[in-house]
């Protein structure tokens, strides 16, 4: 066997090493599930109860941080350990509260002042209403850059970057 036939085949076999080991880890980046769910995580969900304790740990045991008080909240869930789901809402402030508390009814919060949310997924299309900053809103389907919304009796398409619950790829019909 020649010298440069052995050196192409170790090549060969390094490059095919690699390979898999890059696709090994970028196919566990991107199917991260929930331990408890098999649901995709990170994923976003929205608080059922009007009032909802956020622990340090995932039991009854840990302390109470803070409370969640507004009703529809967009939550993103990070971790599942039985019962309980580790969320974070937009401003990154979150722990651990209990699955009774949260819902799977999509919401997202509008980010920008004044938002213009219009009857096509066109912005030379009517302008429907204008939605504040912080106002909750229903989440109804997604193009790649739209989505279409919903509160206080408005409905209508705005741009997926003005709204927090929501990922920039994510697509429903």
């Amino acid at each position: 066997m020649s010298a440069s036939f052995s050196v192409n085949r170790h090549f060969v076999a390094l490059i095919s090493v690699f390979l898999l080991a890059f696709g090994a880890v970028a196919a566990s980046a991107q199917e991260k599930r929930g331990q408890v769910t098999n649901l995709p995580l990170p994923r976003y969900v929205s608080m059922k109860a009007a009032e909802g304790n956020v622990r340090r740990g995932p039991s009854l045991t840990h302390r109470i941080d803070w409370v969640f008080k507004r009703r529809g909240m967009p939550l993103q869930i990070t971790a599942e350990y039985g019962n309980w789901r580790k969320v974070q809402d937009h401003d990154g402030a979150g722990g651990w509260v209990h699955y009774a508390l949260l819902s799977g009814v999509r919401t997202v919060l509008i980010e920008s002042d004044l938002l213009p949310v219009y009857t096509l997924p066109d912005p030379n299309s009517q302008v429907n209403a204008h939605f504040e900053t912080g106002v909750v809103a229903r989440l109804e389907q997604c193009t790649p850059d739209w989505c279409r919304i919903s509160a206080g009796g408005y409905r209508g398409w705005t741009l997926k970057n003005n709204l927090w619950g929501v990922d920039p790829s994510e697509i429903r019909e």
